[in-house]
């Protein structure tokens, strides 16, 4: 069995980096991330849950997904995706197609990259464009490594065999 560590993330003035490793192969964290079953495990009743994800998975292709808060709003957001090498890479843009309180509706790219282990995946992510907003690379860090504890709780969770 993968003896997980916990999930973790630090940001500069620009960039966001979080890494956690993950009990499953580099082809399920990718669907996990970028197809509709993101709204099985991304987010929580007292924070925030995906619903609605919509995704045309090639370079050049858009995704969207809501985002519904605790006491029930949704807010979109959207982006491109730059790059897809399954199971290795995926790049995105990423914005939030509302005023975001620290980052506005400004674009960020985001890169996963994965990376196969004994026992399943390291997946790092690296989110970068957040020069001149150094609040919201503080609140993507610690977005990310709860995200990450969500995604490993996800797939810890699955039954063996």
């Amino acid at each position: 069995m993968l003896q997980l560590s916990f999930p973790q993330a630090m940001a500069n003035a620009d960039t966001v980096m979080a890494s956690a490793d993950l009990p499953a192969a580099p082809d399920e964290v990718i669907a996990a991330l970028v197809t509709r079953e993101v709204e099985r495990w991304w987010g929580s009743p007292e924070t925030y849950r995906m619903i609605g994800w919509n995704a045309d998975l090639r370079v050049g292709g858009s995704w969207s997904v809501l985002v519904e808060t605790a006491d029930g709003r949704r807010l979109p957001a959207s982006g491109e995706f730059l790059e897809i090498e399954v199971p290795r890479r995926i790049a995105q843009t990423r914005r939030y197609d509302w005023d975001h309180p620290a980052l506005g509706c400004k674009e960020t790219r985001v890169a996963y990259l994965l990376e196969p282990i004994t026992g399943g995946t390291r997946l790092t992510i690296c989110h970068g464009g957040f020069a001149g907003f150094p609040d919201a690379a503080a609140e993507h860090a610690e977005g990310w490594a709860r995200v990450l504890g969500w995604l490993q709780t996800y797939f810890d969770a699955r039954p063996s065999g």
